[in-house]
């Protein structure tokens, strides 16, 4: 049997141990220490943004953006039926409720259907925009950049202007990818809309073993996603708290590990690039990037008409592929949501495959995935 070649892994070669072993010996191990501060530093610098919050996960990143927000009961928020189900649940942690949106070619939010709900679905009422049939306001939209392509942001953010919704970016799988021209040429994702959330999970590009990290272009719902994330407390002596807070502040490990992974950034999207056009030259035809980014080439996808049977056949040489996520408009506890025409995403999900993109895959492995994904077509 060949070598094993996982989906995707991280790579840990740089400057991981030596700055984790310094915090160990400095015995700064939780939720306090330089390793925080400098990450959230760094990681500010390299997205071109005033500031960061670090916490636990993108998930913390994503609810403590909602609530600092004022998203909560009985808000309506647009959100992606094809994406992870980590983007969608933080919509529910605040009593709000999802409305789930059609994706386009690249598999983002399809923004022309998101117009056509507004325009149609949607009316205003004293200034509050209410969909019609659910009669419930409509606060904002989660938009999710889904494998590190991009979602229109150049056609969304005039339309949440026109509607007054609130945008959240969920740019956890994105670190790194930004515009190349257009209104928001040199804009790193995540810093378009009101936040933006990035995660560190042990797959993403750079890893913090797990972890988050949230930016805003309005100081004061930054400040305030910090404080939630720390219990609200607002005395560190006599443990006085003024609001429920949240145990989501990332640990100064987990920093140490981040610090190290943000030095390697821009090697490790190299090496993604690389192996993007090596699949390509293998004549592997994978779902393009759109032209106006630079991506992070984080995933790779690959459309087949026998999904199944390739993750099978792959398996079975003892490569990892995967299915891309279940539709959450499909899911038990979301099915009883409004979804909104949604058609493309139907077909992605019974076409794609993603296929093994880890920062350490070598070139002749890509050789022998190309190979193995040939032979069934």
């Amino acid at each position: 049997m060949s070598k094993f070649i996982p989906l995707s892994v991280p790579n840990l070669k740089g400057n991981e141990l030596k700055y984790v072993t310094d915090a160990i010996e400095k015995e700064w191990v939780s939720t306090g220490g330089s390793y925080i501060n400098e990450f959230e530093k760094q990681f500010a610098t390299y997205t071109k943004t005033d500031s960061a919050v670090a916490c636990q996960s993108g998930t913390a990143a994503l609810h403590l953006s909602l609530i600092s927000c004022g998203i909560g009961n009985g808000d309506v928020v647009i959100a992606p039926t094809l994406t992870f189900i980590a983007a969608v649940n933080p919509i529910s942690y605040v009593g709000a409720e999802p409305m789930f949106m059609d994706c386009d070619d690249s598999l983002n939010m399809d923004m022309d259907k998101l117009e056509q709900y507004l325009s149609e679905e949607c009316s205003f009422v004293d200034d509050i925009l209410y969909d019609k049939s659910l009669n419930k306001p409509v606060k904002a939209v989660l938009v999710v950049h889904v494998f590190g392509n991009n979602a229109d942001m150049e056609k969304l953010m005039p339309l949440a202007e026109k509607y007054n919704l609130t945008v959240i970016e969920d740019a956890t799988e994105a670190v790194g990818t930004f515009y190349t021209s257009g209104k928001y040429d040199g804009k790193m994702l995540g810093t378009i809309g009101n936040m933006g959330a990035y995660s560190f999970n042990g797959n993403k590009i750079i890893t913090t073993g797990g972890g988050g990290m949230i930016v805003a272009n309005d100081k004061s719902k930054l400040a305030r996603t910090k404080h939630l994330s720390t219990q609200a407390k607002v005395d560190e002596v006599y443990f006085d708290h003024d609001e429920i807070g949240y145990n989501y502040r990332m640990t100064n490990l987990q920093a140490a590990l981040g610090v190290a992974q943000l030095e390697q950034l821009e090697g490790f999207i190299e090496a993604k690039r690389s192996n993007y056009f090596y699949y390509l030259e293998y004549g592997i035809s994978l779902l393009p990037f759109n032209s106006n980014i630079r991506p992070n080439y984080w995933f790779y996808s690959y459309e087949s008409n026998d999904r199944d049977g390739l993750i099978k056949r792959l398996a079975e040489n003892n490569i990892q592929a995967r299915p891309i996520w279940k539709l959450i408009h499909t899911l038990p506890m979301y099915r009883n949501f409004k979804a909104y025409r949604i058609n493309k995403a139907l077909d992605f999900y019974a076409k794609i495959v993603n296929i093994p993109c880890s920062l350490n895959l070598k070139k002749t492995e890509v050789e022998q995935v190309a190979k193995e994904i040939k032979s069934l077509v």
